[in-house]
């Protein structure tokens, strides 16, 4: 899979978080992100305390706090939802900056900005540390459905193909007088999507047939490139993290 090994998130490193198995990364950021959305909303220090491990492990990836942030701006539609629950939100008010809010609206918002945040900032964390190729890895190596990992893969491998025939052909309609600003030539971009998708059917109904004939029966063979399977140390160090978010959390839960 030479192609489409890295992604646009992934950044280039030896740090110990980037030598460590995909599937213990996953684990950890799975786990790391339902600690934090099953603590109370009303423990605001303990969200403080995901914070800290959130940069700790970002120190320990060498990711700059800038890139972080200026990636979790994808989350934005979700801020300007929030911000309107203290407005729309019902039950008690409360006077806030001379406004009047929502004590209940106020309490939602501040649950989906702090979770959703630091939900977003641990998947870059993750994304900034592992390639794609090895992101499917790790599903695999977790059991994740065959069906599942085996469409990421090929995907991941023939998506730059039709990005360059999509390219190809736009040329090639622009060349003949096409002009996409133009609303009456959309019928033209709508065949060429058409086109684009009949040949990508033919091209992976040959593909197949190839992979058949050498003996493919479901499963992709591992490849010499693959990481090793982690270590019960590596699982260990992997465990830190949401180790210490579940500490954090009950201690949150026990002083409700």
């Amino acid at each position: 899979m030479g192609a489409g090994s890295a992604h646009l998130l992934y950044r280039d490193g030896t740090s110990p978080v980037h030598r460590l198995p995909p599937e213990v990364k996953i684990t950890a950021m799975v786990a790391f992100t339902l600690v934090v959305v099953a603590t109370p909303r009303a423990r605001f220090w303990a969200f403080g305390g995901y914070v800290l491990l959130v940069a700790v492990v970002a120190a320990l990836s060498r990711v700059p706090p800038g890139w972080l942030l200026g990636r979790a701006s994808i989350e934005v539609p979700f801020v300007l939802f929030a911000f309107t629950l203290p407005f729309l939100g019902t039950g008690d008010r409360v006077d806030l900056f001379g406004l009047r809010l929502s004590e209940e609206g106020l309490y939602g918002a501040w649950n989906i900005l702090a979770k959703a945040t630091l939900g977003v900032l641990a998947s870059l964390l993750l994304a900034a540390t592992t390639t794609t190729r090895d992101l499917i890895l790790g599903l695999d190596r977790l059991r994740c459905p065959q069906v599942v990992t085996q469409i990421a893969t090929f995907m991941l491998r023939y998506l730059p193909v039709l990005v360059g025939e999509a390219q190809r052909m736009r040329v090639a309609r622009i060349s003949r007088g096409d002009d996409p600003r133009f609303l009456w030539q959309v019928r033209g971009l709508a065949a060429g999507v058409g086109t684009l998708f009949l040949r990508a059917f033919e091209r992976g109904e040959r593909v197949y047939l190839a992979m058949r004939s050498r003996g493919y029966t479901g499963r992709m063979p591992p490849s010499r490139t693959d990481s090793a399977a982690a270590t019960t140390g590596q699982w260990l160090a992997g465990a830190t993290v949401p180790a210490a978010a579940l500490t954090v959390a009950a201690a949150a839960v026990a002083l409700t």
